[in-house]
């Protein structure tokens, strides 16, 4: 069948003003939601995004540290993917810096984030008036867990109120034969039960003297030294096969009955979902000790690889909006263990952990940013060194202090 020039023609211009129609917005998103939890959670994103016309192309990467490898090698080769997570910190201010990325100006401007995101979420993604990046959670990287079942078996009624009496719950459940604290042992989840134990051992004033003022004589002194120690303490708890164990694969062991306790993410929640588990229930859960406990805001963000093809900037503009919405925040936290980033948001259907969580983010005065938005990358990297090697080695405590001051100075 022949059709008329003109006709050929029409549909030629129809075409070109309309090509969302034609070709929905593809998104290649590098993340490294690999557990079941997460996976579960980044699924909820993809389908927000399609649901909105978009196709979500899945790039997951194991282990963090891996995928922002990838993600800025390829963005540096020329070969860039739509989106990239990173983490609420500096870790993406090199490639701000370098002009590598895309900003989301218009999204943030027109939902107004300025209006229900925290501080401290702000200061990681607003660099130079800008925003480089949509926030998708909160998390607190410091909470504790425990195993009801092996709580129940160590004869332990309540849950630590605070440092002495976690000392007191880890005797009791090796007494009993248990793990008492289920821990990975890699550098990043060492650096985990150091920040939880400086934040909740050594107090709020220290914290940010260590890691904000990166104050010498506060890193020399007696208040820090303790924390070190109580933090080389719990080393003592952990079990053989704690090296090179990953995160999910410890909580593994609290779903199980066999480990007491975990310090961990609130991500760690995810886990317990998967596997049925009910807050309260079957497992108890801890933000710290007691109601006035810091909250260490962390959390995951969409990093935009600069690009002047006009279907990827759009694209990227849609998943900033779509991650960032409520229905989204809602579906997305629901399934990881975090916490939305909008104060707007229904979430009475939350779990009880969640509930802490967002009771915790409207007290303002118990919010704690996250160390590594005060220290640069290689701070921080030098810094996990330091405490792994402590970790795992017989150290003079006095030794570490000056380890520690020599790597925030780096």
């Amino acid at each position: 069948m022949k059709f008329p020039r003109h006709a050929l023609a029409a549909a030629a211009l129809a075409a070109a003003a309309f090509p969302s129609i034609a070709q929905p917005l593809k998104a290649e998103v590098i993340h490294w939601w690999t557990s079941g939890g997460e996976s579960a959670a980044a699924k909820t994103l993809a389908e927000a995004y399609k649901a909105q016309g978009g196709i979500w192309v899945d790039t997951a990467i194991a282990l963090g540290e891996q995928a922002r490898s990838v993600a800025i090698n390829r963005i540096a080769g020329g070969n860039p993917p739509t989106a990239a997570q990173f983490n609420t910190t500096q870790q993406f201010r090199d490639i701000v810096d370098q002009g590598l990325l895309n900003n989301v100006d218009a999204v943030a401007q027109r939902d107004g984030w300025d209006k229900f995101l925290p501080e401290a979420v702000l200061q990681a993604i607003k660099v130079k008036g800008h925003y480089y990046a949509a926030p998708v959670n909160i998390h607190n990287m410091s909470w504790f867990w425990y195993s009801k079942a092996a709580f129940k078996k160590a004869g332990i009624a309540e849950e630590p109120r605070n440092f002495d009496e976690l000392f007191v719950a880890l005797d009791k459940l090796k007494a009993a034969g248990l793990v008492p604290l289920a821990h990975g042992g890699q550098p990043w989840q060492d650096g985990i039960v150091f920040t939880a134990t400086l934040a909740h051992y050594g107090g709020r004033d220290l914290y940010l003297k260590v890691f904000r003022d990166r104050d010498t004589k506060a890193i020399m002194g007696e208040d820090f030294k303790k924390v070190l120690l109580a933090f080389k303490k719990l080393q003592g708890y952990t079990d053989k096969g704690s090296p090179g164990r990953n995160w999910n694969d410890a909580t593994a062991m609290l779903i199980s009955g066999r480990a007491g306790v975990q310090i961990m993410g609130d991500w760690a929640k995810g886990e317990f979902a998967q596997a049925k588990q009910e807050a309260g229930k079957d497992y108890g859960c801890s933000p710290g000790f007691g109601p006035s406990a810091p909250y260490i805001i962390q959390g995951d963000v969409m990093v935009f690889p600069k690009t002047d093809k006009p279907d990827q900037i759009k694209a990227q503009q849609l998943l900033a909006s779509v991650i960032t919405q409520p229905a989204t925040q809602v579906a997305f936290s629901t399934k990881k263990g975090s916490i939305p980033i909008r104060t707007d948001v229904d979430v009475s259907k939350m779990d009880l952990c969640a509930q802490m969580g967002v009771a915790a983010m409207k007290d303002k005065s118990r919010h704690l940013a996250n160390g590594e938005i005060y220290i640069t990358p290689d701070q921080n990297g030098a810094l996990q060194d330091v405490l792994t090697s402590y970790w795992n080695r017989n150290l003079p405590v006095e030794k570490v202090q000056k380890d520690i001051v020599n790597a925030l100075k780096s």
